[in-house]
């Protein structure tokens, strides 16, 4: 068990493991009674150690909110009224199977959000309620996070979650591109206590390197920081190469027998030396190459790229060539360098079974014609799915923990399109800015009044651990988790008219019978470390873990390869033609240089009624994201403990590029961009570099109909009203939501 009594009356203390982000830090959670009185760090958490951010207290807030929905709802005027569960299923399952039966099975869409990737049981049913809608038009969080990471997994080495984890604790030289995982605590690369392991390297002689348009949290304890220009994280990474190739520091090691494609990086890298590339990227050229030479040398060494590298017009050119320059240094799958997990529960050997490896292109969006990849189409083209007419069009939406309207490119663009539709459901616990939309609602318990197992986050750790807990809350009796009520909306789909809510009740008593936890237990005892189901064995089973109340020590991370590789070749294929051929795009970038495209002036550019904008005006700077501690994504605001004390939505800005505008010191300015425009604080710094300017992500709470008291108190605006939906990664069907060409004017210079 992973709660414990101390002894004194009620009083007991809960370990698990936070599941806010992407970290996996290990909580103890003091309860009596029913009510918390404490959250801190588990000391004895092999993985996190006891560090916890603030974040992890908002567990407690989330429980309590009273905003937070605990029956279904459906609209009823301007606002919504309970209904039963019975009336709610009825209502979703007949209202999708009747649109489908209408106009078509892709007639019904459905949007997944991050927050599904903390729950293990919602990801093992996702796919049969997936099955049983049978729609093509699936979106989700993935094109606006990481689609570049999985797809490069896909085409290098055979397999989307075979992602290369930096090897942050035994790694001598860290190169950080676009990513401030000491905010963070890492994505696609868990890794809880940044602060203190990047502070490791440094103390064990070792060096960190970052390169961003914004001297971040990171950048400040690093040895070394670059600005460098938003979207040209491509040109580094080739210059690098470049050096590496032209001065024979090129040394793949123990897998240069395994790898195809070494002299063709060899021949395009070639022409994007450090001298061609310096303008670009706005490092010089000696600077490259002393990067470059230093990578090399380093005993072992790691490049990371995030979110700066990948939602961008080069997101996945950029991520192939930071796997890429660490496969040819050496540094691919070997201790200290670019690793693979081997989690307890091996989804990646789940998926094959399965038959997702990860297809790309295998078929393409109605209107603008994006690739799908895994079966999801990118998010950025949801709204003109809705939105033109004709065969396929989308006319009803489900979505799940997801908030698109502040999430994914021209938020305004989607928030109206959602409004024009038949119908919308949401399976959520919160009325947001999405879910004001739903005609019903369906809100799950929340996170503390489930199980927790980290099936997802576990493939991207710097660390194989493993840990599991109960429930600390039962839910109400009433309630439905989040994979019951896929469940349930599964079997109605699946069945006829009358029949659909005795095969409710039906799917409702198989899946008492068949839980999540005995399929979670499968996987672990037939997984990497497990039992082998032989209960005379010292390996993992589900019942062995809840006992280990603060979790396992599974060890490093191990080399691999090319055992694991998915490919039809059995080797590494470091140049896929795809990717060769994506260079172009670059190439011409390269050619015309990136000050057209920033500078680009209105007329004909543009669409009808835009707002906030002005003949003649340029978009002359480039518009970047930041990452918040006491934030993630748009779902945590309505925590009062997070959002107190001074406005942290505000647009960073350096003091030269204000002084050009007329604007001094704190004031009110306008942000515009070709899709819109926002009102916003301006904080003028030089932690960001000219020409650059920096607005955080999940905010924008004021919308009308939102029902979150807080956040809308603490409403701040939307950098997402500002990314335009038609900026992509053309590749990939990435959003390119870094390097967007905005404006900035001080609010009484701008027409009324």
């Amino acid at each position: 068990m992973s709660s414990a009594s101390s002894g004194q009356g009620t009083t007991r203390t809960h370990h698990r493991t936070c599941n806010l982000c992407e970290a996996m830090c290990g909580i103890a959670i003091e309860v009596d009674g029913d009510r918390i009185t404490s959250i801190r760090g588990d000391q004895r958490d092999p993985f996190s150690r006891g560090y916890i951010c603030p974040k992890a207290l908002a567990l407690q807030d989330l429980h309590e909110d009273g905003d937070r929905l605990r029956v279904p709802v459906r609209r009823a005027g301007s606002g919504f009224q309970p209904i039963s569960w019975d009336e709610a299923f009825d209502e979703v399952a007949g209202r999708l199977r009747e649109t489908q039966a209408r106009h078509g099975r892709d007639a019904v869409a459905v949007y997944l959000g991050n927050p599904r990737g903390h729950n293990y049981a919602s990801l093992l049913y996702l796919i049969p309620f997936l099955e049983a809608l049978r729609t093509r038009n699936c979106f989700s969080s993935t094109s606006v996070d990481q689609l570049p990471h999985h797809l490069i997994g896909t085409l290098l080495f055979g397999h989307q979650l075979l992602v290369p984890v930096p090897d942050i604790d035994r790694t001598s030289f860290l190169l950080i591109l676009g990513a401030n995982p000491v905010v963070s605590n890492g994505s696609m690369m868990s890794a809880p206590g940044v602060r203190r392991r990047i502070e490791a390297i440094r103390a064990r002689g070792g060096a960190v390197v970052v390169v961003d348009p914004r001297r971040t949290e990171t950048a400040e304890i690093a040895d070394r920081h670059h600005f460098i220009r938003p979207g040209t994280d491509v040109f580094l990474v080739l210059g690098i190469l470049s050096t590496l190739f032209a001065e024979r520091l090129v040394a793949p090691g123990r897998l240069g027998g395994f790898i195809n494609g070494i002299d063709e990086i060899e021949r395009i890298s070639g022409e994007f030396s450090p001298e061609r590339v310096a303008q670009e990227v706005g490092i010089e050229a000696a600077e490259i190459r002393a990067l470059a030479r230093a990578f090399a040398a380093a005993p072992s060494a790691v490049c990371y790229g995030r979110i700066g590298a990948c939602l961008q017009e080069f997101g996945a050119l950029t991520t192939w060539l930071v796997a890429v320059l660490n496969a040819v240094t050496g540094n691919l799958d070997r201790p200290g360098g670019a690793m693979f997990t081997r989690p307890a529960v091996d989804v990646v050997a789940i998926q094959d079974l399965l038959g997702q490896r990860g297809e790309f292109g295998r078929s393409r969006t109605r209107v603008r014609k994006l690739p799908a990849f895994a079966g999801e189409y990118p998010a950025a083209a949801l709204a003109e799915e809705i939105l033109t007419e004709g065969p396929g069009q989308i006319r009803a939406l489900l979505t799940m923990a997801g908030n698109p309207v502040l999430s994914t490119p021209n938020g305004r663009a989607l928030d109206g399109a959602l409004a024009s539709l038949d119908f919308v459901a949401c399976i959520d616990f919160y009325i947001n800015e999405t879910t004001r939309h739903a005609h019903v609602i369906l809100p799950p318990p929340g996170p503390l009044e489930r199980d927790h197992y980290d099936l997802a986050f576990h493939a991207f750790a710097v660390r194989n651990t493993a840990k599991y807990a109960p429930a600390l809350f039962a839910p109400a009796d009433d309630a439905r988790h989040d994979w019951e009520i896929l469940v349930e909306l599964a079997a109605r789909l699946a069945a006829p008219g009358p029949a659909a809510g005795l095969a409710g009740r039906a799917a409702r008593a198989v899946s008492r019978a068949l839980p999540p936890t005995r399929l979670l237990d499968a996987a672990l005892r037939l997984g990497p470390y497990g039992d082998r189901l032989n209960p005379l064995s010292s390996g993992l089973s589900l019942r062995k873990l809840e006992r280990e109340v603060h979790g396992v020590d599974l060890g490093p991370l191990e080399p691999c390869l090319p055992d694991r590789l998915f490919t039809r070749s059995g080797r590494i294929e470091l140049a896929p033609e795809v990717l060769v051929a994506d260079l172009e795009r670059a190439r011409a970038a390269l050619g015309r240089g990136r000050a057209g495209a920033a500078g680009r002036e209105e007329g004909g550019a543009g669409e009808a009624g835009e707002p906030g904008q002005r003949a003649g005006a340029a978009y002359d700077l480039q518009l970047i994201g930041r990452r918040q501690l006491r934030s993630n994504n748009s779902w945590l605001h309505n925590s009062h403990r997070l959002v107190k004390g001074r406005n942290r939505c505000t647009l960073l800005m350096h003091p030269d590029d204000a002084a050009r505008r007329g604007i001094a010191g704190a004031q009110r300015v306008r942000v515009s961009s070709r899709v819109g425009s926002i009102d916003i604080d301006v904080e003028l710094t030089d932690a960001v570099m000219p020409g650059v300017v920096s607005v955080p992500h999940g905010w924008g709470h004021g919308r009308d109909g939102v029902q979150l008291g807080t956040a809308r108190q603490h409403a701040g605006e939307s950098v997402n009203d500002l990314t335009d939906h038609l900026a992509i990664d053309a590749l990939s069907g990435t959003a390119a939501l870094n390097g967007v060409p905005v404006r900035v004017e001080p609010i009484e210079a701008v027409p009324a």
